[in-house]
Parts: structure tokens; sequence; C-alpha cells
């Protein structure tokens, strides 16, 4: 809260760390950083490319991350949380393109509509994917369509919550008969976990670093 000695923060006070936060240093990540002994032998791996996107939209009461709920009849990783994102296919230009081509197909938001104001390292998933995350801010109203068939629920978290490193927790579940430890970041219903949870810790102790 503003006092009468400070200014109020802005949106264009908020977009301005975010982007600075964007250009500060950082290492890819995986799935196995905080469980390194799970991890598959280093050489002879070929990840499949994919790229996701990371969408801030701005609001009348902050900048808010969206995210998407996955269908619970899905084959792989259903009913978790996840940016719009998926494969990279022929037809697209790189993983960014890949990102926005997803989120038009998941979100219904038209890659028009997106500013990419810059990426956070790759991430390695269990699957194979070398996950390619992309920042995109969207000014202005957005009524999300989700993809019947694909995504159960699109929400938003304000984006002050997951760039806090104090919201995140370490916890761990069974893994091929061993402990994975991951990052979790919940946000009221949703647990957010995983992948998703560990690019957004990246995002965090970026931002944190910027202060």
């Amino acid at each position: 809260m503003a006092t009468p000695d400070t200014a109020p923060v802005t949106i264009s006070d908020q977009r301005a760390r975010l982007t600075r936060a964007l250009v500060h240093p950082a290492e890819r990540s995986t799935d196995f950083d905080l469980t390194p002994s799970v991890a598959p032998p280093p050489g002879g791996r070929v990840l499949r490319p994919a790229g996701v996107l990371v969408p801030i939209l701005a609001g009348h009461d902050g900048p808010r991350l969206i995210l998407t709920k996955r269908s619970s009849r899905l084959t792989h990783h259903p009913g978790q949380i996840a940016f719009p994102g998926g494969k990279q296919e022929p037809e697209d230009a790189d993983a960014t393109d890949a990102a926005l081509r997803e989120a038009e197909e998941e979100i219904g938001l038209p890659r028009t509509r997106v500013e990419i104001l810059g990426h956070l390292p790759p991430h390695e998933t269990v699957t194979g994917f070398e996950m390619s995350p992309a920042v995109g801010w969207i000014d202005g109203a957005f009524d999300p369509v989700p993809e019947a068939g694909e995504v159960d629920e699109v929400f938003t978290v304000p984006l002050d919550h997951v760039c806090d490193p104090k919201r995140f927790s370490v916890q761990y579940r069974r893994w091929r008969g061993q402990r994975r430890h991951y990052y979790t970041v919940p946000f009221g219903p949703y647990y957010i976990w995983g992948a998703t949870a560990r690019v957004l810790r990246g995002l965090a102790d970026r931002m944190a670093a910027c202060d």
C-alpha cells in the first residue's frame, strides 16, 4: 500500500520490473533439479522441442498470470495445471511460434494480442521435452475460450503470488520407486506443481534478484 511519501505501484512499474527480470542471467532448469539422483544418464537423450506461453494479463487490479487446467480425459497429465502450449510442429517457425499457436487453439488467445517481453530458460521435463517458455503481455480485457477435450478450465493468478519465492514449497511423491521432489505454489483450489511451478520459481527468483 502506498504511503504519503511513496507513489502507488502502477501496471507500467510492474511491467518494467518483469522486463528487467527477463534479462537477468539464469540457467536452464529440469524436473530433476531437486532430485538429481533420479535424472536420466547424460548423453544420447534426444529432447523434443516444445513451446509454452507465460501469458500476463494487464488488469485493473494488477497483472495476472493466465493458466489452464488440463482436461481430466487426457492421457498425459490429466487435470494438471499448465501453461498454454505444446510440442513444436514442423510448420512452426520456432518454439515461440508453437506457444502462440497453441495458446490460440487452447484458450482462444489471438497471437496479435500478445506482446512477447522475453523468454525464460529452457526446461527439461520428465516426459522428454525441452520446454521453451515465452513471456507474453496482454493489454485489455480477454475472454478465454477453452478448447473442448483438452482444457477443463482457464483461470488467472495474481502475478505477485507466483513471483514471491516465499509462496513456494517443496513436496515429493514416489516416481519409479524413488522419491521425486518438486516445487509447488498453490493458489486457492489450484495445485500448481511440477514443471509449471519450477518455471514459475525460476521467474520468482529472477524477479527477487532485480528488486
